[in-house]
């Protein structure tokens, strides 16, 4: 009889949210206090919260998404209206926290893993984009907006892991062209330029779409990769790997050799089992094979050039030592 009267009251609150607007979502998220010290806690389902933080939360935490700095906490209480999410189109969303709400709409759908999503509107961050029914869309962060496809994935899914090919990619001229490939991933096939016409023998319409099928796809999945190289034609059968970089990780190619770099390229990570190549947290990348680089697009740039190691000048307290990467 309480869960008839529970479902119920959810279903009159989601009825009169819809009536009433933006305006009711504004009042929930006050009602569920989802800005708490620059992070967000949207209450999902059975005493869980869907936290977003670029800080390690003080509560029991279910499971964690580093590239998306997303987490899944347990909660002492259950929120009585918790946040749903509606796969379904929206007519219209708009973007809102505890006090404010601007209708807009969304300019640039999330890229996989290097490019999230652009709302036309703004607020202080972190916020949501919701519909008028108070269905979460998005979580915006200060790098964009995490798609609601992903957040449902991350909920959905044991474990934070994503699938990789070896491939970066962007829209251009209504085509997708592959613009980075993982020189460390073992007979990877694809190069800079590669037009991607087809994956598993269907047709590859735009590079959000692609993104999702191989980042969500199993690792150890095979593919059946058409593409277009100058005149030719090609197809390429592969195997999805492990993702290691990407979103709130640096993703140079060098985090599958257990080094990660801050946006000036300076060392915020190395994984215990790559610590014999003599670098430390701090240290300051210089050059790649010789060039000069300045951010990680211009390292993953130059670092697809190496063949046999890629030799890597660092510097440390003004002095300066070579690194090589096989």
């Amino acid at each position: 009889m309480l869960r008839l009267f529970l479902a119920l009251n959810l279903f009159l609150f989601n009825l009169y949210a819809c009536k009433g607007g933006y305006a009711s979502c504004v009042q929930k998220a006050k009602d569920a206090n989802i800005i708490q010290n620059k992070s967000l806690y949207i209450p999902i389902q059975k005493k869980q919260t869907l936290l977003y933080s670029r800080n390690t939360p003080n509560k029991k935490i279910i499971k964690y998404d580093p590239f998306l700095s997303l987490y899944l906490v347990q909660e002492a209480q259950h929120f009585a209206y918790p946040y749903d999410i509606n796969m379904r189109l929206q007519l219209g969303t708009a973007i809102l926290n505890e006090k404010r709400v601007k209708e807009g709409k969304f300019i640039h759908e999330q890229q996989g893993l290097n490019s999230f999503g652009i709302y036309n509107q703004s607020l202080s961050i972190p916020a949501i984009i919701s519909s008028s029914c108070c269905y979460l869309e998005g979580v915006v962060t200060c790098k964009g907006v995490i798609d609601k496809k992903y957040i449902k994935h991350f909920l959905e899914t044991k474990n934070a892991v994503y699938a990789d090919i070896g491939i970066r990619i962007i829209d251009e001229k209504g085509l997708v062209l592959v613009n980075a490939s993982d020189p460390f991933m073992k007979e990877n096939p694809f190069k800079v330029e590669d037009c991607i016409i087809e994956l598993d023998n269907k047709k590859v319409t735009n590079a959000a779409s692609l993104m999702r099928k191989i980042l969500f796809s199993k690792i150890g999945s095979k593919h059946r990769v058409k593409i277009k190289r100058a005149s030719k034609f090609l197809t390429f059968n592969v195997v999805s790997k492990k993702r290691y970089g990407g979103g709130f990780l640096s993703d140079t190619f060098l985090e599958q050799k257990g080094i990660y770099f801050d946006d000036s390229l300076h060392v915020s990570k190395v994984k215990n089992e790559f610590e014999n190549y003599g670098i430390k947290v701090g240290d300051k990348l210089i050059q790649v094979n010789g060039v000069v680089v300045k951010n990680q697009n211009e390292l993953r740039k130059y670092i697809e050039n190496f063949k046999d190691y890629s030799s890597l000048l660092f510097e440390r307290n003004k002095f300066q030592f070579f690194v090589n990467i096989k």
